[in-house]
């Protein structure tokens, strides 16, 4: 068992658990969070740092926190950062649009054109049908696309062979660009 997975078996009991955690995982998730951020416009106003502190203060404050082991950590920390990329570009869009303007409708949405902040709004909500109607694909999707998780991380998290991780991975992305270019042409 590594220090991360033994810290992760103590937080229950041991309060300085959480702080023993922090510069364990804090490379890592800085990692994951500049690959992330690597991915959006140059212009975005949430920095690496930033992402991950806030995942961190998300992952602690969860009263809930039951992470089995590294790979479940890191996967809760990956859907953290997905949720807060997702929440500051709403807030963002809404900032953007003001209030009493006429809402428009992501059916006119060339996803071609749209900018890097509408693009992650669009994909939260395939990703939101997709976690309805395959919730172990949309998961596959979380974890490398939002945790940039390689394949055997994701394999040994979901208990399945890399094969089974190739397949969904392939399933969702073309289920998620239907879903997209449907809303654009509807």
């Amino acid at each position: 068992m590594n220090d991360v997975t033994m810290i992760l078996d103590a937080i229950g009991q041991d309060e300085d658990a959480i702080e023993k955690l922090l510069p364990l995982v804090y490379a890592e998730l800085r990692t994951i969070a500049a690959a992330k951020m690597a991915r959006e416009s140059a212009g975005h106003t949430l920095q690496p740092t930033a992402l991950v502190h806030e995942a961190w203060l998300r992952l602690v404050g969860d009263e809930e926190r039951s992470w089995k082991n590294r790979a479940y950590f890191f996967a809760a920390a990956a859907e953290a950062m997905r949720r807060i990329l997702v929440d500051h570009a709403r807030k963002k869009a809404r900032l953007k649009h003001g209030a009493g303007r006429e809402r428009l409708n992501i059916a006119d949405i060339d996803v071609i054109d749209v900018k890097p902040d509408e693009r992650i709004l669009l994909i939260d909500e395939a990703l939101k049908e997709l976690e309805i109607q395959h919730p172990e694909q949309a998961r596959v999707v979380v974890m490398k696309y939002f945790g940039a998780m390689k394949n055997r991380e994701v394999a040994d998290l979901l208990g399945i062979c890399e094969r089974t991780v190739d397949r969904h991975w392939l399933y969702a992305r073309t289920w998620l660009f239907e879903k997209i270019r449907e809303k654009e042409s509807a």
